[in-house]
Order: C-alpha cells, then sequence, then structure tokens
C-alpha cells in the first residue's frame, strides 16, 4: 500500500481517500458531520479515523493511490501524512492522535501522554504557517480559494514533516515561541486566579480568568463540553460554541449546536446603548457570541483571544451567566444527547426556537 497526495482540484479525475473532507469519488475518512466514514473506524478526529484504517489494515485502502483533503489544517495534514507514511505513523500513534486533538479542538491536557511533545510540534506546524503561508481561514471566505490555496501548504509540510516529528528539538527555536505562550496561559487558567464552573447538563463551561489566552489553554478546561462562555477582567465576554458541536463526535453522546442568534438580540437590550451583541449562524465553523463594535473576519475569530479586542459590557457576570444558561435550558428542554446529530435535526430545532 503506497499513497501519494492528490491535490483536491483533481478528486473528480482520480478516485481517492478523501481526509477530513467530504467527495463521492474516494474512501471517506472525515468526522465531518454526515460524512459516510466506516462505523469500525469512528473516532473523534479525522487523522484518528486514518490511524484507525492502518491499525485494522482496511481492506479498501488497497483500492486506492492517492490521498487528499480539501483544505489544510492540523487534524488533515496529521490524516494525509499517515497515510503517506503508515509504518512511522503507527510508531507514533497516540503522539499523532494528540496532535489532531490539540489542532482541532484546541483541548491540550499536559498529563495526558505524548501531550507536550504534541504540543511542540502544533507549534512548529503553526508557526511555519504563518512565516511561509497565509493564516488559517485567510484566503478568503469562498471554498474554492482554500482548496487551491492549501495545496503548497501540503506540498511543503508533507516534505519537513518527518524531520521535525523524528527530531523536534532541533527545531525549538521555531516552535519555542509559541509553546512558552501556551504554557504560560494553562499556568494562568489552572491556577487560582481562574475559576471554573462546568454544567454538563447544558454541556457549558464558564471560565473566569484575568486576561484572554492562547485557545490551547483557555479549552484545556473543556474536554468534554461544547459551548464556552468567558469572562474577562472588566467585564469582557465571549461565548462560543466548539468545533466539536461541527463535527460528529464518536466517543460521547453531544447536545446539538444552539443557535446563539435569539441570544444575542435578547443580550442587547439588556446593554447600556453603544454595546451590541452579535454572533454567526449555527452552521459557521466556530459561532463566536461578542459585544460587536466591528466585524471580524474569520481569520480574526480563529485567532487566539488575545490576538483580538474584546469590550466590556454592562452586564455583571452573574447576571450574563444566568441568562445564558437560562436560555440553553430552555433551548434544550426535551433535547437529549446523542451521537451523530444531522444538520437538518440542528436547523430543525433552532427553527422551533
Amino acid at each position: 500500500m503506497a499513497f501519494a497526495y492528490l491535490p483536491f482540484t483533481d478528486i473528480q479525475e482520480y478516485k481517492a481517500v478523501v481526509v477530513d473532507s467530504y467527495h463521492p469519488n474516494g474512501l471517506v475518512l472525515s468526522h465531518w458531520r454526515g460524512s459516510p466514514t466506516p462505523e469500525p473506524l469512528r473516532e473523534d478526529t479525522s487523522a484518528g479515523i486514518v490511524l484507525q484504517a492502518l491499525k485494522q489494515n482496511w481492506p479498501s485502502l488497497e483500492e486506492f493511490s492517492f490521498v487528499t483533503a480539501n483544505h489544510f489544517d492540523v487534524d488533515g495534514f496529521v490524516g494525509v501524512w499517515a497515510l503517506l507514511n503508515p509504518e512511522l505513523a503507527l510508531q507514533h500513534e497516540e503522539l499523532l492522535r494528540q496532535m489532531a486533538i490539540i489542532g482541532d479542538f484546541r483541548e491540550l491536557n499536559l498529563e495526558a501522554p505524548f501531550a507536550e511533545e504534541a504540543l511542540k510540534l502544533v507549534c512548529w506546524l503553526n508557526a511555519e504557517e504563518k512565516t511561509h503561508f497565509y493564516p488559517p481561514f485567510g484566503a478568503g471566505d469562498l471554498e474554492e480559494n482554500e482548496i487551491t490555496a492549501s495545496v503548497p501548504k501540503f506540498h511543503y509540510f508533507l516534505h519537513s514533516f518527518t524531520q521535525v516529528l523524528q527530531q523536534p528539538d532541533k527545531f525549538s527555536a521555531i516552535w519555542e515561541p509559541e509553546f512558552s505562550q501556551v504554557r504560560a496561559g494553562y499556568l494562568q487558567v489552572h491556577g487560582p486566579e481562574t475559576r471554573v464552573e462546568k454544567l454538563p447538563e447544558l454541556g457549558l463551561v464558564v471560565i473566569q480568568t484575568p486576561e484572554p489566552v492562547h485557545y490551547y489553554a483557555l479549552f484545556s478546561v473543556t474536554a468534554g463540553f461544547d459551548v464556552v462562555l468567558s469572562c474577562y477582567s472588566n467585564q469582557r465576554y465571549e461565548l462560543e460554541c466548539k468545533y466539536t458541536t461541527w463535527v460528529d463526535i464518536a466517543s460521547r453522546p453531544t447536545l446539538p449546536r444552539p443557535d446563539m442568534r435569539p441570544l444575542a438580540q435578547h443580550l442587547t437590550t439588556l446593554e447600556v446603548a453603544e454595546n451590541q451583541w452579535k454572533t454567526e449562524g449555527p452552521t459557521d465553523t466556530g459561532p463566536l457570541l461578542r459585544i460587536h463594535r466591528q466585524k471580524l473576519s474569520k481569520a480574526q475569530r480563529y485567532a487566539h483571544p488575545y490576538e483580538r479586542p474584546i469590550y466590556s459590557s454592562s452586564i455583571s457576570p452573574a447576571k450574563l451567566t444566568g441568562e445564558i444558561t437560562k436560555y440553553l435550558t430552555t433551548y434544550f428542554s426535551g433535547v437529549a444527547p446523542k451521537q451523530y446529530w444531522s444538520w437538518a435535526e440542528i436547523k430543525g430545532l433552532y427553527k422551533k426556537n
């Protein structure tokens, strides 16, 4: 079994294993919601699905010579690289799984085996991507832009990643700046200045911490939860649906992704005149509810909280938490957690509400 990378622009001409994406002309190994991934291979990340296919020596892999993906991110890249380097991938299986979890879900757990090593590699990928290419979601809002623009990224990283995997400390000058920043934020979020409240019946985590931090640090206390309210000093807030609510999670039942637009309208009525709350619709990859002063690009919304302005609200933390809790309680009334929500079910629920 030997694979070559196929740009997604050529998928209609050549059958391929389709990683972290969807196309009917091949074997789909993706956690995208509704993807026809074979049931025995399902995992939370697309890279995990690929590794499962390699571990099981999935028979239909033999039918393909190409592997492709329609965008570049850590999860998708790890899956593509693993199919090109199957023996090495299985040798580093848990490390690669941690990379996908950190990169896609931003859930860093430094107590997990291989997590620190995985963080170094993810930080190297991030730094090289920023240095040599456009940032995530920086290719524009059209899917076609990302499909085309991601191809040079794959060529670059598929060529260079193996050496970094085998000798990460040789590249410490590249990964160390972000790695140190994540560690500092991790200490803040896990330290005495931060208070974390978990409401499992709503899938909600409330994090009260002094200043915005790197996502890998912020979401380090959110594993198993899907909605995060971040409360910073001076009554600055952001409420967001994690990427875990956009994909099919195989390891646990979840509540469907809520529509937060009516909540934004309600919170605006509680504010002083200049403060308006806004958010994206539920089908966005990462809806972010916050006080709106100027429109953020998708790249800015995908960037870390400390990289964007977050404005002070006139609503107290206790009041805001109460309003959000009340909204979600009503929204999820009569709804039981389950696996594999369809987009039709999710859309039906927010139309009902």
